[in-house]
């Protein structure tokens, strides 16, 4: 008997194809703006993603000034700086974030409900 050539099968991860893509240098960086449910009415809208050259503290005064709400730059060990405002802001944020020129629109992500 001649020797076959077996496939033995391992183990299939299902996150290489993503992680391989995000490790690329073309790979897109996205904006993600989300929304945290506080407590009844009350909600948080989160920034990330932005590039560290861009300064979040100018941003943030802008963004306060702009839609007169208060909002603070959180240091995440995992997400660096994340931008948070109070109450609903992601379509305000997303169309400012546009038209100042700091992301483009195709590059913005809007999460939640």
């Amino acid at each position: 008997m001649s020797e076959i050539d077996l496939q033995i099968p391992s183990a299939f991860d299902p996150f290489a194809e993503a992680n391989a893509e995000d490790s690329s240098a073309g790979s897109k960086e996205y904006v993600h703006i989300r929304i945290q449910q506080r407590n009844g009415r009350k909600s948080l809208t989160t920034v990330q993603g932005l590039k560290k050259e861009f300064s979040y503290n100018k941003i943030l005064k802008d963004l306060k000034k702009e839609f007169c709400c208060n909002g603070t730059v959180v240091q995440d060990p995992e997400l660096g700086q994340v931008i948070q405002l109070q109450g609903d802001q992601r379509k305000n944020v997303s169309t400012f974030l546009v038209q100042a020129g700091i992301v483009k629109k195709d590059r913005i992500k809007i999460h939640g409900f």
